[in-house]
């Protein structure tokens, strides 16, 4: 019993301190704060967690974009795009005019879609 209560004590204080050392706070003002959590090291610290703020960040704006967009649509994806890849080439976009970087997180993510995925 002696051994199983040491176990369970182990167990919440490693959970504990996992969380800890887990929390981080992530704020994105500018095109260039969300391109850097989307181009996060996958081995760095906290990496799951700022490129899935960056996927639910680009979802969440594409969503409102398409459900007031109506017939003034800023892009349009063609079938099969897979969002890892866009996002990558959004960073990639970012990284390589230092004007991108300034840009509104939401405003300079659409310039990106419009230039890459244009309505035809």
């Amino acid at each position: 019993m002696k051994k199983l209560v040491l176990a369970a004590a182990l167990l919440v204080s490693v959970s504990a301190s996992a969380w800890a050392a887990g929390a981080i706070n992530i704020r994105v003002e500018n095109a260039g704060d969300l391109a850097e959590l989307c181009g996060a090291d996958p081995k760095s610290s906290a990496a799951d967690a700022k490129i899935n703020f960056c996927h639910g960040f680009a979802q969440g704006a594409l969503d409102v974009e398409r459900k007031y967009a109506g017939d003034k649509k800023k892009f349009c994806f063609p079938p099969a795009v897979k969002r890892t890849e866009t996002m990558m080439e959004f960073v990639n976009w970012v990284r390589a005019l230092p004007a991108h970087r300034t840009l509104g997180p939401v405003d300079g993510f659409f310039q990106f879609l419009g230039e890459r995925f244009p309505c035809k």
